[in-house]
């Protein structure tokens, strides 16, 4: 529940039409609800802007439609990352407007009103191998409120793939660039932009990229300035922070502030 959704609450009881009881009832699982297995923070929304995410890994599939259904009752949005795809299948039959994106791995329900985008981050993703994490990213981005955009295939092998979009990668309030082998993808970017990069080293590679450490090294010895870097996989993380990145640009800083 957001802060509209409280508002709501409140407006109708002060104005009759809703009485005490029936406030008490929707307010009862504010801001935690317990489904046993799961303490849902039905607060979130209103501390952080948006929903809390579900991790479907490690979960059943039980587990998960639980999360999701009691999810939806308190928000417009529905975001599941690291689905099964037996439990996304056992969502989608009790939830029939839920999408499930295989290759990023998640299911998702957006709002039925649609989703007002703002602003622009830029996805950019170093090979096609990387694309699952990238795809992870985007749609992250984008339940988030941020207007998304994609560049893919357009690593260091080929580097002036990556340059002839360089005017396109200027007019982006934050990016995500998305790279595995030795990584070195993010530091190129930086150096060509002067909005913030959020780094994602994948899993991508031979044997002595060791499952994305080494993409991770070289990203955190990064000698372009303006990059920050999540963990081996995390597009979800680099999502949530593009956007976030991308929402706070929407205005300027008041002259007091500075």
């Amino acid at each position: 529940m957001g802060e509209n959704g409280l508002r709501e609450i409140l407006e109708a009881l002060r104005d009759g039409r809703l009485d005490v009881e029936g406030a008490l009832r929707r307010l009862s699982s504010f801001p935690v609800r317990d489904l046993g297995h799961t303490q849902l923070d039905t607060q979130r929304e209103l501390r952080c802007g948006g929903p809390e995410v579900v991790y479907g890994a490690g979960k059943t599939p039980e587990q998960v439609l639980e999360i999701s259904v009691a999810l939806l009752e308190h928000h417009d949005r529905l975001l599941v990352t690291r689905i099964a795809p037996e439990a996304a299948e056992l969502v989608r039959r009790r939830i029939p407007r839920a999408v499930h994106d295989a290759r990023a791995r998640a299911l998702y329900v957006e709002p039925e009103a649609g989703i007002e985008q703002e602003g622009l981050v830029l996805v950019v993703c170093a090979g096609t191998s990387d694309l699952p994490v990238a795809d992870e990213a985007a749609l992250t981005a984008r339940l988030m409120g941020a207007r998304v955009e994609r560049l893919q295939d357009v690593g260091v092998a080929g580097i002036h793939r990556l340059l002839a979009h360089t005017e396109r990668l200027r007019e982006a309030r934050a990016l995500v660039v998305v790279a595995g082998m030795e990584g070195a993808l993010p530091s190129v970017v930086g150096g060509l932009v002067s909005a913030p990069v959020i780094a994602v080293p994948t899993s991508v590679g031979y044997g002595a990229s060791f499952g994305g450490i080494a993409a991770l090294l070289a990203m955190l010895n990064s000698c372009a300035a303006g990059i920050a870097v999540v963990n081996i996989d995390n597009g979800f993380g680099a999502g949530v922070m593009a956007a976030r990145i991308n929402a706070g640009a929407r205005s300027p800083i008041p002259e007091g502030s500075r």
